[in-house]
């Protein structure tokens, strides 16, 4: 049987590159070669343990690639067209994805129905830090790069993309409103990039990463705070004349940010939530004003489908939004290991790595 490279997870604290059949397909599935990938902080997560998912599986959720193989059923594409499949592989039949719900694509059971169901690649089937990676449910997820893009100008599409701008187009962003969004790295700043195209005109960006705060100045804040030298909380209630913002994103994932975000809001104000938790959330009593300040709290799962990835790739095309310079490093598939151990540990103004086979 012919075998592929792969990035697998072995262990908490081990994802080593090894050896595994290359994927066959099903009569709606594709076979994709992948031409680029990258690492997330969900991966991450995967790699420290934060994030049960089966030993021997192989990791990566964001694919560009050509096709390689269609399944007998596949109508539409053609075997050696370049194509992009999202993070989030809905079914479209699902009851979550009839219900409006594509990200949330679980199995319903006697049991209950898994959250983040949506998520296969690195998390349910095998994933994508490979040279072949098998794409379900092919005619709802392979969206065709349109000519002229190159492959780092769409990697960010699959999920980094999508989640930034879904936080910003769940929080309801209206032209003129003042937009927090606290934390810079990939999907912050995607999210900053996303707040400025739904209108919004006073876009105030917190890190303390000065390299990312000049990226979140380059995608459209208007203000940035270095959360090291500053209080955010007063410099936002400042930069708003008190008034608090209309929409807080939270992008890191930790209760204090999540906070942060809280007592930012104006009354009425929208809490649109991005990051991944590993514990438990308290709120505070003053900052939800015990549940009577009219808040609302909105969470998003990267949004997917080819629909999605086609609306992304129309962006970029537009030249609103260039991500290429998130990029910062770049690696071989063969090197995947040092691309974790840098990336993992946040060394040398890593922003996002590509990984070519």
């Amino acid at each position: 049987m012919p075998k592929m490279k792969a990035a697998i997870f072995v262990e908490p604290g081990r994802i080593v590159l090894d050896e595994k059949p290359i994927p066959d397909v099903g009569p709606l599935d594709a076979l994709v070669r992948i031409t680029m990938t990258t690492i997330c902080g969900t991966d991450v997560h995967i790699l420290k343990g934060e994030y049960p998912v089966p030993k021997g599986l192989t990791i990566g959720h964001e694919p560009v690639g050509v096709i390689e193989k269609l399944g007998s059923e596949v109508k539409g594409y053609w075997e050696g067209q370049r194509v992009v499949a999202g993070a989030i592989t809905p079914s479209g039949h699902s009851n979550a994805c009839l219900s409006g719900c594509w990200a949330q694509d679980g199995v319903g059971t006697a049991h209950g129905w898994k959250p983040i169901g949506g998520w296969k690649f690195g998390n349910t089937i095998d994933g994508c830090q490979a040279e072949y990676v098998r794409v379900p449910d092919a005619m709802a997820n392979l969206a065709p790069i349109p000519d002229g893009l190159e492959d780092e100008q769409v990697l960010m599409c699959p999920d980094i993309m999508s989640t930034g701008f879904g936080g910003a187009e769940s929080g309801g962003i209206r032209i003129g409103d003042a937009v927090a969004v606290f934390a810079q790295g990939p999907i912050g700043l995607c999210a900053t990039a996303g707040a400025k195209l739904c209108g919004a005109t006073t876009i105030i960006a917190v890190d303390k990463v000065p390299e990312r705060l000049a990226a979140a100045r380059r995608l459209g804040a208007d203000h940035v705070i270095d959360f090291s030298s500053a209080d955010p909380v007063q410099e936002i209630m400042r930069l708003t004349d008190g008034r608090g913002v209309d929409v807080a994103i939270e992008a890191l994932g930790t209760q204090k940010t999540f906070e942060s975000c809280l007592r930012v809001l104006r009354p009425g104000g929208t809490l649109s939530s991005l990051g991944v938790y590993s514990s438990d959330l308290t709120i505070p009593l003053d900052a939800f004003a015990a549940g009577l300040g009219d808040h609302r709290i909105v969470t998003t799962l990267c949004p997917g489908g080819k629909e999605r990835m086609r609306r992304l790739m129309s962006v970029i095309a537009s030249g609103r939004v260039d991500l290429r310079p998130m990029v910062t490093h770049r690696f071989k598939l063969d090197q995947i290991e040092q691309a974790y151990d840098l990336f993992a540990n946040q060394r040398d103004g890593v922003l996002k790595v590509a990984i070519t086979p």
